[in-house]
C-alpha cells in the first residue's frame, strides 16, 4: 500500500519546565478553533492533558471546518486556529488576521469507497482519472460541503480535473468528516477523507481505501496565532504558549508518538 507518510527517527526528551513558570490559577483559558480532523482522529485528546500538565493553561476546543475555523479567527472568537488549508491560511495572515504561522504536522488524504468499486476506481493511476472515473459513472460521492480543508481540496481536485461536480450522484451534506463517512458508508458511495479520521473510523465502516499516494493528496497543518492587534481580549501569551509547545521538540514527539491500532496518523513537521 503506498502512503506518503516516510518512517521517523525518535527525537530527544527536553525538559517543558520554561513553559510552566507562571502560577496556574492566574492563567486565562485557551481558545482553539481546530478542524474536525484533529477532533474526531483523538489527536487533541491525547496532547492537551501534557500541554496542560506542562503549563498549567487549559485549552477549550472548537472544531469546526477549516473554513469557519478561520472565521473564527477573523472574529476574535478564538485565540489561534490549529487547520489544513494552506491557500485560506495565507489569506488569512496577509489579511491580518493571523500572525506567527507554523508548520505543525501533515498526514494525507485518500478516497474510500465500497469494496465492489463500482466506478473502477483502482484501476486509475491518477487522481484526475479517479475523479474522471466516479462522474463518468455517475457513481455516488459524498461530499462534506462545509468549506473545511477536505472539501476545499476536493474541489480543488475536481477543478483540477476539469469537471463540474453536478453529476446525478453527487451529494453534498455539510458535515464533518466521521458523519460523511458515515453517511458513505450506509450508501455505499465515495467519499476523500484525512487519513487520521480514516484510521479512527475505519473499523465502524463497510468502506475501503481504494486510492491513495497521490502527491496532490499531501495535506499539511499549521497553527496560527490570532492577530492581538486587532482584538483586545485575545489570550495572546496563552495561545503562544500552545504554538510554542506543539513545535517544540518534545510537542513533535508526542505527535508522532499518536497512534491507533498501531498505526501513526500525523507526522510532526515543525521547522
Amino acid at each position: 500500500m503506498k502512503s506518503i507518510i516516510a518512517t521517523l527517527t525518535a527525537c530527544s526528551l527536553i525538559s517543558f519546565s520554561s513553559f510552566a513558570d507562571t502560577n496556574p490559577a492566574e492563567l486565562p483559558h485557551i481558545r482553539l478553533a481546530t478542524t474536525t480532523s484533529t477532533y474526531h482522529s483523538g489527536l487533541l485528546d491525547f496532547l492537551l492533558p501534557q500541554f496542560e500538565k506542562d503549563t498549567g493553561y487549559k485549552v477549550d476546543v472548537l472544531a469546526a471546518g477549516t473554513g469557519k475555523s478561520l472565521r473564527m479567527g477573523e472574529n476574535g472568537d478564538v485565540d489561534l486556529v490549529m487547520t489544513h488549508a494552506p491557500e485560506a491560511e495565507a489569506e488569512f495572515v496577509e489579511n491580518g488576521y493571523g500572525v506567527l504561522p507554523k508548520k505543525l504536522m501533515y498526514n494525507d488524504f485518500v478516497i474510500v469507497g465500497p469494496d465492489s468499486d463500482p466506478a473502477k476506481i483502482t484501476a486509475e493511476n491518477t487522481i484526475e482519472g479517479v475523479f474522471g472515473n466516479i462522474a463518468k459513472q455517475n457513481a455516488t460521492f459524498i461530499s462534506r460541503g462545509d468549506d473545511s480543508g477536505t472539501h476545499k481540496k476536493e474541489l480543488t481536485i475536481w477543478s483540477q480535473s476539469k469537471i463540474e461536480p453536478n453529476f446525478g450522484g453527487y451529494r453534498s451534506v455539510g458535515q464533518g468528516m466521521g458523519p460523511t463517512l458515515n453517511m458513505a458508508s450506509e450508501m455505499q458511495a465515495y467519499t476523500i477523507t484525512d487519513r487520521g479520521t480514516w484510521l479512527a473510523y475505519q473499523n465502524k465502516l463497510e468502506l475501503d481505501i481504494l486510492f491513495e499516494g497521490d502527491e496532490s493528496l499531501f495535506n499539511p497543518y499549521q497553527v496560527i496565532l490570532v492577530n492581538p492587534k486587532r482584538y483586545a481580549d485575545i489570550n495572546y501569551d496563552g495561545a503562544k504558549a500552545f504554538s510554542d509547545w506543539l513545535v517544540h521538540p518534545n510537542g513533535q514527539q508526542l505527535i508522532n508518538e499518536f497512534k491507533l491500532n498501531g498505526q501513526q496518523l500525523f507526522v510532526a513537521s515543525a521547522e
